[in-house]
């Protein structure tokens, strides 16, 4: 019988990372389709299970609960709605935990709900690291996120391949858990008064009848364009808001970065403004649909983007 060819290495997988992932929502299937891309074991889990199924042709597991998802695991990834529902899927996960297992903690907790999901990082006996993230859906799907991270030096370099897969950089601001959930606060202020005004500025066109074309001619090239400015005007003008990140989402990261604010003794003026907007395009049946139909809710009345 003749020689069988030389066969090239398989990996072993148990020398590969395991990261679970609970929440698979427009950000979390990007970054746990970039994580089984990227070569490592992936487990996933959601509470709508429909919106986990898909990874399993990317070579992701899908567990039936968090328990299963987090089992043997080398790092956990949350990225869920709020700190309330993580700390939740984070309990009914326990009988799976170990001690010693690292906890991404990417969702979007707010300075009032970090501190919850800390103490029950303390009471698993977890490594906890304060991960939020920068940006939507096509730089997650690109695995261009900016992971801003903070935690114990010595749980990074085992992160790296971790987020080398999900993000195009890292951004440590420290080991304290907190501080990058209110530098991703600071960020998000920004990022929503920057939605609102794209927002109000075609609204206003629209009213004073003037294309909104002009604006944007008017302002190419200057200080006052930008790259966000084009992209959320597209989705008003092209009438498609298809969710990079959904009004409920940024209504929910709008009320967080004003209660920091108070917390603070700062006062939010434009993002107490904007969640209210953001509360009236909801109520006009937006809810589901991108940020920009901040857009909608400059109009009393039903409107179409234009």
């Amino acid at each position: 019988m003749a020689d069988l060819p030389d066969l090239p290495d398989l990996p072993d997988i148990s020398d590969r990372t395991s990261v679970a992932v609970l929440g698979t929502g427009i950000m979390g299937a990007a970054m746990a389709r970039n994580l089984c891309r990227a070569g490592l074991a992936v487990r996933v889990w959601n509470r709508t299970s429909a919106k986990a199924e898909p990874l399993a042709a990317e070579g992701a597991r899908v567990a039936a609960d968090p328990r299963e998802a987090v089992e043997n695991a080398d790092v956990v990834l949350t990225m869920l709605h709020d700190g309330p529902v993580t700390a939740e899927i984070v309990r009914a996960a326990a009988p799976g935990l170990r001690a010693g297992q690292v906890w991404l903690q990417s969702t979007t907790a707010g300075v009032d709900g970090l501190p919850a999901l800390a103490e029950l990082a303390r009471e698993y006996q977890l490594t906890f690291v304060d991960a939020p993230v920068l940006g939507t859906r096509q730089p997650a799907e690109a695995g261009e996120l900016v992971v801003l991270a903070a935690g114990p030096r010595e749980a990074r370099s085992g992160l790296a391949p971790v987020l080398e897969a999900v993000g195009a950089r890292t951004v440590w601001v420290g080991e304290e858990p907190g501080a990058a959930t209110r530098l991703k606060l600071v960020c998000n202020s920004w990022v929503l008064t920057v939605t609102h005004g794209v927002a109000e500025a075609l609204a206003l066109a629209d009213g004073l009848g003037v294309d909104p074309q002009g604006f944007l001619d008017a302002v190419a090239g200057g200080p006052l364009d930008m790259g966000y400015l084009r992209l959320k005007a597209q989705a008003v003008r092209s009438g498609d808001f298809a969710p990079s990140f959904a009004v409920d989402t940024a209504a929910k990261d709008a009320r967080l970065v004003v209660s920091a604010g108070e917390r603070a003794g700062v006062r939010m003026d434009v993002a107490v403004a904007g969640a209210e907007r953001f509360r009236r395009a909801a109520e006009q049946g937006h809810g589901g649909e991108d940020m920009a139909a901040s857009y909608f809710a400059s109009f009393d009345g039903e409107r179409t983007g234009r």
